[in-house]
């Protein structure tokens, strides 16, 4: 690991900061906000921004920066199951949690995405209410909507 920072990009949904320890991501913040360590770019946060900026443009499917996520066995599990959502696609909280082998722990799941330090890189806006709604999404349904709109133009 090396020094913290982070590091403001613009984006089509407005500004994003990126925090590193050096060595991978470890946060991902909508907005111009104060993050970890200094402030300034590096190799890892740039790499970020520069695949997000894929992303945006529908040029990326899938996020190779490396991470370094803190948090629970669980909320690792859960993260990790909403990484194998496939680009475009959609799963439930309940079809989370059977994935990680806790049936009845949707609710659980719906934390564990609200406390995602990376959103888009770990894509918890692929993750909708049982009836295919656009519930719980730490930075509002607006932005979900937007993400799952423009992954869906892409696909087609």
């Amino acid at each position: 690991m090396g020094v913290p920072n982070h590091f403001t990009y613009n984006s089509p949904i407005g500004k994003i900061t990126i925090e590193s320890d050096g060595g991978a991501i470890t946060r991902l913040a909508f907005g111009a906000v104060q993050l970890g360590g200094k402030y300034r770019a590096n190799a890892v946060t740039n790499l970020a921004a520069n695949q997000l900026q894929e992303y945006f443009a529908g040029r990326r499917r899938y996020f190779d920066v490396p991470l370094h996520l803190e948090g629970t066995d669980f909320q690792k599990a859960v993260w990790s199951e909403m990484c194998d959502i496939p680009y475009g696609s959609t799963k439930s909280y309940a079809q989370i949690a059977q994935a990680v082998g806790s049936p009845k722990a949707y609710r659980a799941v719906g934390m564990a995405a609200n406390t995602n330090p990376v959103p888009i890189i770990v894509p918890c806006h692929r993750v909708l209410g049982s009836r295919g709604n656009l519930v719980g999404y730490a930075y509002g349904i607006e932005t979900k909507k937007y993400l799952l709109d423009l992954e869906r133009k892409v696909s087609e």
